[in-house]
C-alpha cells in the first residue's frame, strides 16, 4: 500500500462519492492534454454538473453518454482553461498511465451515495 494518512471514519463522511449518468460528451479543444468536457446528471437533489475528464484513450464522446459514473461532487469548483469544472469524475490508471472510469455494476439512481 502507498504511503497514505489514516483517516477517520468521519473524514470519509465528509467525501460525497454519487453516481450520475453522463448526458453530454464534447471534445475540450482547449485542455493541455486531449479531454472531453462532460455534463453529468446526478439527480435532482444534487443536479447536473460539469466535469473535465481526461479519459480520451479509452472512450469515444458516443459511448460515454448514458454512461453511469461516480464522481465526488463536493470539492470547490475548479478552472481548467476556459472551463469551470464541478466534480471530480473517478477512474484507475491503466498500465499506461490511461483512465479507465469508475462505474456500477448495475444500473442504481442518479444521484445514489456510496456507502
Amino acid at each position: 500500500m502507498e504511503d497514505a494518512a489514516t483517516i477517520t471514519w468521519g473524514d470519509f463522511e465528509k467525501v460525497e462519492l454519487r453516481v450520475g449518468t453522463i448526458v453530454e460528451a464534447i471534445d475540450f479543444e482547449k485542455a493541455r492534454r486531449p479531454a472531453y468536457k462532460l455534463k453529468v446528471d446526478f439527480g435532482p437533489q444534487v443536479g447536473v454538473l460539469k466535469s473535465s475528464a481526461q479519459i480520451t484513450k479509452h472512450y469515444t464522446k458516443e459511448e460515454l453518454v448514458g454512461r453511469q459514473v461516480v464522481a465526488v461532487v463536493n470539492f470547490p469548483k475548479k478552472q481548467i482553461a476556459d472551463f469551470m469544472s464541478e466534480c471530480l469524475v473517478t477512474g484507475f490508471a491503466d498500465d499506461n498511465g490511461d483512465i479507465v472510469l469508475t462505474s456500477v455494476e448495475r444500473p442504481v439512481p442518479n444521484g445514489s451515495r456510496l456507502i
